[in-house]
């Protein structure tokens, strides 16, 4: 829907621009006014005279051929809803453990959902909704059901590390490059020559 939203809003957009050709105008522009007044020309020394600015007529809106807009089939309102559904999830190879049902007869609700926690507990809240006591829940949590087996501790044994020493080789002498010689004078700089 947000889609389609866009895309008329876009058309639209592309209509006022110009950039689609109209396909009919709603009304013909009127004529453009100029003004009565002549230029008046006056004495050569004395500044010219111009009549008023040109007025133009209003812009007009320009209609672009639109696509028909689709009908959207509009649901009957039902003052009375009524449903219920259930699901449960069991995973043995993940571990996953979840359900939920709920009911719903009217504006009243009631339900319940439970999940195992990554702390392997199990948390179940059952929750009822409705006009006058608005939306309530109660949270129980369980121990896991599932025992966790202690395991053995395992024996670390660390192997001793042997290390090779590396040759060391001397490093090639460093070789200093010649003295820069220096200037025997200073150079002399003239200041500019300016002539009136």
């Amino acid at each position: 829907m947000a889609f389609k939203l866009v895309v008329l809003m876009c058309v639209f957009a592309a209509a006022q621009a110009g950039v689609v050709a109209p396909a009919a105008y709603a009304a013909h522009p009127a004529p453009v006014a100029y003004a009565a007044a002549p230029v008046v020309h006056a004495a050569p020394a004395a500044p010219l005279v111009h009549a008023a600015p040109v007025a133009y007529a209003a812009p007009v809106a320009k209609l672009a051929a639109v696509a028909p807009v689709a009908k959207v089939a509009v649901e009957e309102y039902d003052p009375h809803p009524q449903y219920s559904f259930a699901y449960d999830v069991q995973d043995g190879l993940t571990g996953d453990s979840k359900t939920q049902h709920e009911t719903r007869d009217g504006d009243v609700v009631q339900g319940s959902y439970s999940v195992v926690d990554p702390d392997g507990t199990k948390r179940t809240v059952e929750y009822t909704a409705d006009p006058h006591n608005g939306f309530n829940a109660v949270v129980h949590k369980e121990p896991a059901a599932v025992k966790v087996a202690a395991v053995a501790p395992v024996a670390k044994i660390a192997a001793p590390v042997a290390y090779a020493a590396a040759p060391v080789v001397p490093a090639a002498p460093v070789v200093h490059a010649a003295p820069v010689a220096k200037l025997a004078a200073p150079v002399a700089y003239s200041a500019p020559l300016i002539h009136h």
